[in-house]
């Protein structure tokens, strides 16, 4: 049996005054379930696997924040160290020896990280990174690739142009052309597109900026020899290569997707999992770029809040525990799989093919029976199944994420009967709509 939920009226009143003093009722636009229908559903507390609403509806949680929440919400240890730090009073804006551990455990757990500087979000991390490779190459351009998101920064919200040739075009209001035109688009997984992008623009591509493992077009894993022959080029042509792990960081393995698939950035990107949910990030790389970082070098970069101790607190306490327990992640591969093979054969239930990505704990299921492998690929997904499909999985109190291009992150807090309720959920939600 599942869990049948037919009452939203608090949060439905929520979204109604939310309206009238927040832009679209959201503070982050995919929150407003515009892509799947519907009014947004307002949490109001956490534990473990599961999520609860503002009307007591309980959801298994499928999105964990968006990646952080790698042990299950509120996880006794992280609350133990955030109250801990907490009496001490919540911000100095002056240096602490948690910033000093912190620092030391990154460097410790990824193997690109010689230096590392906190900053407060995924995005801002992206943002300083870019900046941190022009000053070190005394390039402008940058390439990043259709489909992979890098937080919300000018430089990443640029659509693709018409060939290799063609810098990109803003993808939003208040983005100028000056900064579009640095700003060159690559497909996901297409190594010669890349190539092609750096011999049109010779010694001016100052960084590579790349998901290792794309999480925002859904779960897209890099093609063999991509990654590697992105190493190559960079290395070839005096580019900095930069790992976006704030998604994969920590999740696919200890040292991130980069020591799971053996390809070392100079550069990587950190943000909400090493804060275990608080609002934070972090980049960093080879000693000899960090140490373009002011106040050692030219490049400048700030923040009131970078190296909050509570942030440190609490993803102290969070990479403290991955660090000592490898067993986390043979757990999350094993749950992914079970997940993924779990929703392949009920579609051979009825006798259609749909495309289930999978690695480790995250893990995205399409409506294409195409192979995935990038933007374009994806954008084939039948949207308004996969609208009917989130709704139905939502009253069976399944929580998706609200969007086909985005993925799932499982938890270690899923339990088999919870895998098992899911599939359940699944195979009733698509029984619906095929």
């Amino acid at each position: 049996m599942t869990n049948r939920i037919k009452n939203f009226k608090t949060s439905e009143q929520l979204f109604e005054r939310a309206q009238k003093t927040i832009p679209g009722g959201v503070n982050s636009p995919v929150r407003a379930f515009r892509a799947v229908g519907g009014n947004p559903v307002f949490i109001r507390a956490a534990q473990g696997a599961y999520l609860y609403d503002e009307d007591n509806n309980r959801y298994i949680e499928l999105i964990n924040s968006w990646g952080p929440m790698i042990l299950g919400h509120a996880h006794p240890l992280v609350e133990q160290a955030v109250s801990q730090v907490m009496r001490n009073s919540f911000s100095f804006g002056a240096p602490t020896k948690l910033e000093v551990e912190m620092a030391e455990l990154i460097v410790k757990m990824v193997p690109s990280i010689e230096k590392v500087r906190m900053v407060n979000s995924g995005t801002e991390a992206c943002m300083a990174a870019i900046r941190v490779a022009r000053g070190y190459t005394g390039r402008s351009k940058i390439i990043k690739f259709e489909g992979c998101y890098h937080g919300h920064a000018d430089s990443f919200l640029i659509a693709a142009g018409s060939g290799a040739t063609t810098m990109g075009t803003p993808d939003s209001l208040g983005v100028t052309q000056g900064v579009a035109q640095d700003t060159l688009i690559a497909p996901y997984n297409d190594l010669s597109f890349v190539e092609k992008l750096i011999e049109a623009n010779p010694n001016q591509v100052a960084a590579v900026i790349v998901e290792p493992v794309a999480g925002n077009m859904g779960c897209v894993p890099p093609k063999k020899g991509f990654l590697e022959g992105l190493r190559h080029l960079c290395t070839q042509h005096g580019i900095v290569l930069i790992f976006d792990e704030v998604m994969t960081g920590f999740r696919l393995a200890k040292g991130g997707a980069q020591e799971l698939l053996g390809v070392i950035p100079d550069m990587t990107t950190l943000g909400k999992i090493i804060g275990g949910g608080l609002p934070v990030g972090a980049y960093g790389g080879k000693k000899e770029i960090m140490d373009c970082v002011s106040p050692q070098g030219k490049v400048y970069q700030a923040g009131t809040l970078s190296g909050n101790p509570l942030a440190m607190a609490a993803g102290y306490a969070m990479l403290s525990y991955l660090d000592e327990h490898p067993e986390v992640y043979s757990y999350l591969e094993k749950i992914g799989r079970d997940l993924r093979e779990g929703m392949m054969q009920i579609s051979q239930k009825f006798n259609r093919k749909f495309t289930v990505n999978q690695i480790g704990s995250m893990i995205t299921f399409f409506f294409t029976e195409k192979p995935v492998e990038n933007f374009e690929d994806a954008k084939q997904s039948d949207l308004e199944k996969f609208k009917r499909y989130f709704q139905g999985m939502l009253r069976r109190g399944i929580y998706l994420a609200p969007s086909q291009f985005e993925s799932l992150f499982l938890s270690t807090a899923l339990q088999e009967a919870d895998i098992q309720e899911i599939l359940v959920a699944h195979e009733q939600a698509l029984s619906e709509i095929l």
